[in-house]
């Protein structure tokens, strides 16, 4: 399965950018929003390295949250066995 990261945009430099998330930072190649005004602030969904869409602040909180309870099921899971 893959999963898109939404991270928060730190800096800008022409098509990179690099982002956080969750106290993790990466460089971000934005040539895939080249149609979108990105700006430092903004939360974009990463995927293998490329931002793929512009998101709201809640909506990556939300995803958050979604893999933070999925990887917790995930850590029970392993010390049941």
């Amino acid at each position: 399965m893959c999963l898109g990261i939404p991270m928060q945009v730190k800096s800008i430099d022409q098509f990179v950018a690099q982002c956080e998330a969750k106290g993790v930072s990466r460089e971000v190649n934005l040539f895939m929003l080249q149609g979108e005004s990105v700006e430092v602030g903004d939360f974009v969904m990463v995927h293998v390295g490329y931002a793929i869409e512009k998101m709201t602040e809640q909506d990556a909180r939300s995803s958050w949250e979604l893999y933070d309870e999925m990887l917790a099921t995930l850590s029970a899971g392993e010390t049941d066995a």
